[in-house]
């Protein structure tokens, strides 16, 4: 499959899938945490799929690995607050097991993308399918 847009990245759909997923589960946060859990949680998952659409905008494979590294670094920070969270009883355990799926996935998919973008060393982010 050709990849024309950031939205035809699979990987791209389930990191919103993630963040709606996130702001599905925090709504039932304590209002104390608004700006402490909720907010930062927030802010990572938004920032996984922001980091995939702008490196995918960017056109070189250098600055889509580095985006996607990011976005990858940003999973890891909603996996870990997603512990946090559970270890404080903030939220459903079943909205937190939803959330740590989305980010396995969403893991093992970037992994896979950057191994694939260095190997091929490929030159322009359209030419990466999933």
């Amino acid at each position: 499959m050709k990849v024309r847009s950031f939205r035809d990245l699979i990987v791209w759909q389930r990191s919103r899938e993630l963040a709606r997923s996130v702001y599905e589960l925090t709504r039932d946060f304590p209002r104390e945490e608004l700006y402490g859990m909720t907010s930062q949680l927030r802010r990572a998952a938004v920032s996984v799929m922001s980091n995939i659409a702008e490196g995918h905008g960017r056109g070189s494979r250098l600055q889509l690995m580095h985006f996607l590294s990011i976005a990858r670094g940003s999973v890891f920070e909603v996996e870990s607050q997603l512990i946090l969270a559970a270890d404080l009883g903030l939220g459903t355990a079943d909205k937190i097991t939803v959330c740590e799926q989305c980010c396995s996935e969403i893991n093992r998919m970037l992994f896979a993308t950057l191994n694939t973008l260095k190997a091929r060393g490929t030159t322009s982010p359209s030419s990466v399918s999933e």
